[in-house]
């Protein structure tokens, strides 16, 4: 159903919405949820039988971008597609998760709740999307990040409404374990940090200060919740974007103006909003359960190797962030997320989860591939990424550490992405 049709700068837009199966596996069992789709096409081409791109936000727990230009990939792509920006189920405007949802279901109802909310329902979703309302004709898809992961899953579960994929800086695992992905991050936060206070030397000070004050407790964020030294550290999660190390620095730029023994409004403020998870709290919830894949429990991986890595304790100094890591602490001190944290310890120790990749079907894959790995990615291992690379049948690797881990937002990632489909050669390129 399309529930609205208008124009922005540089687009025509059509917004979509469609009911769908909570349980995919169960379709008949009466459950259902909505999920909502953005359609973008140049105006001047709007009429034009188009192919369409899929886009794949990155996550867990990511909505649709909300465009307000053609900048970037997007202006790029709108040349020769007609692009869909899907709101993945339980964000945005499809059914959204949120903690009033949760507080409603009792911890095991509301762990098989969200444990719908992953790869292979999203694939689902975006399937029935393309043979419902977009004509079944095979589309493109683009993913960011998580959006990788949900590329390999579709791949393993419907190819062949695929004509192409295009990744950047999210190749995962073919052999999810958290416990390895943890293993492999906690360096790279490390070498991070000493980029970011290469940079900034003055801020093991002003980080000192901080850490120390915020031990000595009550410091209130404006929503109430204590700022503790592990959600200061949190905001680490930004080093891995551009310019993330100019954003910290400006934040602590003010956190303690001259002179002054408490944070100020500013810095508390800005903190809340870098910390909340109030536009995003499946981000969270569900960042460790997207590698439950087969047998195994999750078992807060982060928190466990955070114990192997001293220098990141919260009395250690200079004070270390980390990085795109969620703990069992989160669930208790941060407001919004605190509905969440029953049914996330269950899915923490949850070990029969449904595969999320078919390795016969990706190795003999011939959908085309071309993934940007991002050599010096905080987030998702480069070698991890070559890994599946040389697994996946028809696919490319492009490795550059030109970017960071947003480098989706430079229109030349994705063109060089296209550019590598058209290529007749393969294999893997680097620069």
């Amino acid at each position: 159903m399309i529930t609205a049709s208008y124009t922005i700068p540089g687009m025509r837009v059509r917004d979509h919405v469609v009911e769908v199966p909570l349980d995919w596996t169960e379709p008949g069992s009466g459950a259902t949820i909505s999920v909502f789709a953005r359609e973008l096409a140049d105006p001047v081409r709007d009429r034009d039988d188009l192919p369409c791109l899929l886009y794949l936000q990155g996550g867990p727990g990511g909505k649709g971008p909300r465009p307000v230009d053609t900048s970037g990939w997007l202006g790029h792509a709108l040349k020769t597609y007609r692009v869909i920006l899907l709101d993945q189920r339980g964000t945005g405007r499809s059914s959204r998760i949120d903690g009033r949802v949760m507080s409603a279901l009792g911890p095991a109802e509301g762990a098989a709740y969200l444990a719908r909310f992953r790869a292979d329902s999203i694939v689902a979703d975006a399937e029935h999307l393309r043979t419902t309302v977009f004509g079944g004709k095979r589309w493109s898809t683009l993913g960011q990040s998580y959006g990788g992961f949900l590329t390999l899953t579709y791949l393993s579960r419907a190819p062949e409404g695929l004509s192409a994929c295009y990744a950047a800086g999210g190749l995962p695992s073919v052999d999810p374990d958290a416990a390895e992905v943890y293993r492999r991050t906690y360096p790279r936060v490390a070498a991070k940090n000493a980029e970011f206070y290469r940079r900034y030397p003055h801020h093991v000070d002003t980080t000192t200060r901080l850490a120390d004050r915020l031990a000595a407790g009550d410091v209130l964020l404006p929503d109430g919740d204590v700022l503790t030294v592990r959600r200061l550290q949190s905001l680490g999660i930004d080093f891995g974007m551009k310019p993330g190390y100019e954003r910290m620095h400006w934040l602590l730029d003010e956190a303690l103006p001259e002179g002054a023994a408490e944070p100020s409004d500013t810095f508390l403020h800005q903190v809340l909003a870098r910390s909340s998870y109030a536009d995003n709290p499946l981000f969270a919830a569900l960042q460790e359960s997207i590698y439950g894949s087969g047998p195994g429990a999750t078992a807060w991986a982060a928190q466990s190797e955070r114990a192997r890595h001293p220098a990141f304790a919260e009395d250690a100094r200079p004070l270390l962030f980390t990085g795109e890591m969620m703990y069992p602490w989160m669930f208790e001190e941060i407001r919004v997320l605190r509905p969440f944290r029953a049914a996330v310890d269950l899915l923490a120790e949850r070990s029969d989860w449904p595969p999320l990749y078919d390795l016969d079907r990706l190795a003999a894959n011939e959908v085309p591939v071309a993934a940007a790995v991002y050599f010096d990615d905080m987030y998702v291992d480069s070698g991890l990424q070559l890994d599946t690379a040389s697994r996946v049948g028809n696919a490319q690797a492009w490795v550059t550490n030109e970017y960071e881990h947003d480098g989706i937002g430079q229109e030349r990632v994705f063109a060089r992405l296209t550019g590598l489909v058209r290529d007749i050669g393969g294999g893997i390129t680097g620069e």
